[in-house]
């Protein structure tokens, strides 16, 4: 069977607004009234059903939609040694503070059997001529970012003398990550990276200066965590990443165009390809594609997924020539900003309309591009 990789003309972020029946499960779950098997059961049906609907869809490209998770991020973190976790944590987002499990550094951080390797080898099965499997993790420059924020630098200091040490093994750990997800048959592997995000615009800025960190030589530590990380990769495997602002119950966590960081990821990153946050002013304009290297390919987010309210087609169509001006237009490919539960509570619109969006994704991909 020939291999589709990633991006496909039209295409999505990964997850998926959990149904209720899963959310009641894991609530129940965390009572203590369900068994890890029941809620297993549960999430394996769910999963069935999301995949079905993907493949109804017309999509090329099938995830779990995330449903194996509480946090996009958070929970890969648990999967390495070295790494605690426990409830009660919460992040300022726009309007809102997100509940994230606090999670630090006990140990020095080593990659084992990771969980997330098993839940791909379940999605793995439905592939067929039509899709592929698709498996997204946190970026390696997330992981970084989670322990040298404030709340956690000194239960860091305690384990790595210096950012540097702690940059190296947080990549050989991914490389051991990456070579399992390889052998268990993923040809697929997407990064989720919002630090890029993070470090955008004038309150990151500000941000930074009052930590009294250089914001350039905290650039340069993520494109350094990410490309060790990539090194030696698969030839046959693709990673990509999906650059983000923030995504919790329809808020976000800053704005700020793409220019500050373009020489950084855009022009340098290892990625195959960059999934972009572009739909609505927050992100800027187009003219950092320009820096984009020639061998990664660019899918824009030009829907977004915060709002149920459907996008004007010929708008959407109008930006993407206006992103072709940067990019060639056979490099550019169409998909929603983010997903439509980054973490479980899931954001502000219901399940047919998040199909509806990507109907819509669907529609204009093939009237841009003909297929």
């Amino acid at each position: 069977m020939k291999t589709i990789y990633t991006p496909c003309r039209y295409d999505f972020v990964g997850s998926f607004l959990r149904p209720a029946k899963l959310k009641e499960a894991r609530q129940l779950f965390k009572q203590g009234k369900l068994s890890q098997a029941e809620l297993d059961a549960v999430t394996d049906e769910a999963v069935r059903a999301v995949v079905a609907k993907q493949k109804a869809a017309g999509f090329h490209v099938i995830t779990d939609g995330e449903f194996r998770r509480a946090y996009w991020h958070l929970d890969f973190m648990w999967g390495f040694e070295g790494v605690a976790h426990k409830e009660g944590g919460g992040v300022q987002f726009n309007g809102e503070v997100a509940a994230l499990d606090e999670t630090w550094l006990v140990g020095k951080i080593k990659a084992k059997a990771h969980p997330f390797v098993e839940y791909f080898r379940f999605l793995k099965q439905f592939e067929d001529e039509q899709t592929v499997a698709k498996y997204t993790i946190p970026a390696p420059a997330q992981m970084y970012q989670q322990f040298i924020i404030p709340q956690n630098i000194a239960a860091t200091r305690k384990i790595y003398a210096t950012d540097d040490e702690l940059i190296a093994d947080i990549a050989a750990a991914y490389r051991e990550v990456i070579t399992e997800f390889y052998a268990a048959g993923c040809r697929n592997l997407q990064f989720d990276d919002c630090t890029w995000g993070a470090v955008v615009g004038d309150a990151a800025k500000q941000r930074y200066e009052a930590l009294g960190l250089n914001l350039e030589e905290v650039k340069r530590q993520l494109l350094t965590v990410n490309n060790l990380a990539l090194a030696g990769k698969p030839a046959d495997m693709v990673i990509n990443s999906h650059i983000c602002r923030g995504n919790y119950h329809s808020t976000y966590f800053t704005s700020g165009p793409y220019d500050a960081v373009a020489d950084y990821v855009f022009a340098q990153e290892h990625v195959d390809a960059l999934y972009l946050e572009y739909d609505d002013e927050r992100s800027g304009g187009f003219a950092p594609l320009a820096k984009v290297s020639p061998d990664k390919k660019v899918v824009l987010g030009l829907i977004t997924t915060k709002t149920p309210q459907l996008e004007d087609k010929e708008a959407v169509i109008a930006r993407i020539h206006e992103a072709a001006k940067y990019v060639p237009l056979e490099r550019l490919y169409l998909s929603p900003q983010c997903g439509f539960a980054s973490c479980e509570i899931g954001n502000k619109l219901t399940e047919e309309e998040q199909w509806a969006k990507l109907a819509l994704v669907k529609e204009i991909a093939e009237q841009v591009w003909g297929h």
